[in-house]
């Protein structure tokens, strides 16, 4: 557990640590961790020194930890001890000059078997190890570092869903404004307590959980890796006021018997984001567990959240398509939606989300042809298909390329996945389109089952086929164990298309 003084006083130390071995102003320094108190200190170490953290998902290996560093050009590296060996011969011949380890039970109240059990053995580097440093008596003095807001803060790269992940080059001015923001949108007090589900890695762990706590004086708690017994723990031991995580991670406390409302008695408010959630879901978590989950909106490009559900307020479904809104513009935001011509269109009319706000990053990192494309004057082109109705609510119909392409007729996979959702048996479901020599594309859906209940794929035909427009409605089901997703809980699609994942199938 530690305090303010405590939080000042490390960072210091790291700092340090850091100008001793060549960091200055704008180097990467790459930070490969799990949500444990090195990764927040890390970070404010870095920025003392105006150098830049490079936010890596601690599950990538080999190459994909490469590929980053590579993009990113990181001097240095702070990993967990227990990946220690497989990141210095990953890292072998890189820009990485040294790689430091960190302990993943440092700092905790307990170190939960459930979490830490079954992992590799923990090592420390022979280029020393922030447990060390940490333990130093001493209290550094810093030399003052000229920072504006339009310097680098971090690198976070995109999930990688359409392409290649790129690095956003989050400024200071995009981060204090994203926090400062958020916190005002949630009411967030110093006597909040916030627990960080979605991982520091990504966008929204180190922006709406860390980064509000950290900012506002709330009290943050970390769980390091997800398990979701731990979380829902951790929601009754700490007192919790405060979350936002993946639809997926929630979903999870439904596979636990002895969860119910009892959990989350000290909870404030809930958001989840990240990917879509169906109306459903949202009345089966409130009828079980006894909170109203707010939808949220935002992209790596918007340094997390900017459009959300305003606290205590219920979504509207969209009437034509079934979709949950996914809130209303927060304040010091301006959304568009657009047509090809960058035109607004009609109240009620479907067109691209564009967005505007101090919160969107200038551009990715090393990669001009693409930060001209995706920020026309500065505006981001988000390739999300929205609608507005005249309250100013804001539904997604879905990604520009997913759209499926059926006899001549347009489908959007969210509006099938949301019929699939009001089936008892169904716990997730992901919509695509495959090649048809007869449509030219089909509707097809791959579906995971809820604990407990046996469906076909005949059945679930026949289910959206009672909801859904003829052209709409999946012609194929495939039944599986479980979604492919990245780490933030986003279903792959392009895996999907490509039939890598088999499963029953009926047609």
């Amino acid at each position: 557990m530690l305090t303010a003084l405590d939080v000042d006083r490390l960072s210091d130390q790291f700092a340090v640590e850091f100008e001793d071995r060549g960091v200055v102003k704008g180097d990467r320094v790459a930070v490969y961790l799990q949500n444990i108190p090195y990764h927040p200190l890390v970070l404010l170490a870095l920025w003392k020194l105006g150098a830049i953290g490079v936010l890596v998902n601690p599950m990538y290996r080999g190459s994909e930890l490469r590929r980053l560093i590579d993009d990113s050009g990181a001097i240095g590296i702070v990993a967990g001890r227990r990946s220690l060996a497989e990141t210095r011969a990953a890292l072998e011949d890189s820009s990485v000059r040294w790689v430091l380890s960190a302990s993943d039970t440092a700092f905790q109240t307990r170190d939960d078997p459930r979490v830490f059990d079954g992992l590799p053995p923990a090592e420390t580097s022979p280029d020393g190890d922030l447990e060390a440093v940490a333990a130093s008596a001493s209290r550094p003095r810093l030399r003052a570092i000229e920072l504006t807001g339009d310097d680098t803060a971090f690198l976070t790269y995109t999930s990688g869903t359409t392409g290649p992940p790129k690095g956003a080059m989050n400024s200071h001015r995009n981060v204090l404004h994203a926090i400062d923001n958020f916190s005002e949108w949630i009411g967030l007090g110093q006597k909040d307590v916030v627990l960080a589900i979605a991982p520091m890695f990504h966008i929204t762990g180190m922006v709406i959980n860390a980064g509000i706590a950290l900012l506002g004086g709330a009290t943050l708690v970390l769980t390091a890796r997800y398990h979701a017994e731990v979380v829902a723990d951790a929601f009754k031991e700490h007192g919790v006021t405060f979350t936002i995580g993946s639809i997926t991670a929630f979903n999870a406390f439904f596979a636990l018997p002895q969860v119910d409302e009892s959990y989350f008695r000290s909870v404030r408010l809930l958001y989840s984001g990240g990917a879509p959630i169906a109306p459903s879901t949202i009345s089966r978590f409130q009828e079980r567990f006894g909170h109203y989950l707010h939808n949220v909106w935002g992209m790596t490009e918007t340094t997390a959240g900017g459009i959300a559900v305003p606290a205590g307020a219920v979504a509207p479904v969209d009437p034509r398509s079934g979709s949950l809104s996914i809130g209303m513009a927060m304040q010091n935001v301006t959304v568009r939606i657009i047509d090809e011509s960058g035109a607004d269109v009609p109240a009620g009319e479907e067109g691209e989300l564009e967005f505007s706000a101090p919160q969107v990053i200038s551009g990715y990192w090393g990669n001009p042809e693409a930060t001209a494309s995706t920020f026309p004057d500065g505006r981001l082109r988000t390739g999300d298909v929205a609608v507005k109705d005249e309250d100013g609510w804001i539904f997604l119909v879905d990604r520009l390329k997913d759209l499926i392409n059926a006899s001549g007729f347009k489908v959007w996979p969210r509006e099938v996945e949301d019929a699939l959702y009001e089936h008892p048996a169904v716990f997730e479901a992901a919509v695509v389109g495959e090649p048809d020599e007869y449509r030219g594309e089909t509707v097809v859906a791959y579906v995971s089952l809820n604990p407990g209940h046996l469906v076909g794929p005949e059945e679930l035909i026949a289910f959206t086929k009672e909801r859904l427009a003829a052209y709409k409605y999946p012609r194929r089901v495939r039944i599986v164990d479980a979604l492919p997703k990245t780490v933030t809980g986003k279903i792959r699609r392009a895996e999907l298309r490509s039939s890598s994942v088999g499963g029953k199938d009926a047609s």
